[in-house]
């Protein structure tokens, strides 16, 4: 069994930082290359670059990242009591 807190505010803070991560990538290398397209794609109404958008796209990312790592863990959980523990 996992931990479901320590999985979701993990993940949380990985894409969070992944987020931060693509941000800089897009400020630092030519508009044709960066990933400006992809986060307003997946990212709703987020739009390159303001304050606003930028802090609204943090906030997306970290709960996007807690979504995943709740329902995974959850999942997992489920799926590790039904066929995870060794037969005796």
């Amino acid at each position: 069994m996992i931990n479901v807190k320590l999985v979701t505010w993990s993940a949380g803070i990985f894409t969070a930082i992944s987020y931060l991560l693509c941000v800089l990538y897009g400020l630092i290398t030519p508009e044709a290359i960066h990933m400006h397209q992809f986060l307003e794609t997946v990212l709703p109404a987020f739009s390159w670059l303001s304050l606003g958008s930028f802090l609204l796209g943090l906030i997306e990312s970290f709960l996007w990242g807690v979504y995943i790592g709740f329902t995974f863990s959850v999942i997992y959980n489920l799926l590790f009591r039904r066929w995870g523990y060794p037969k005796k």
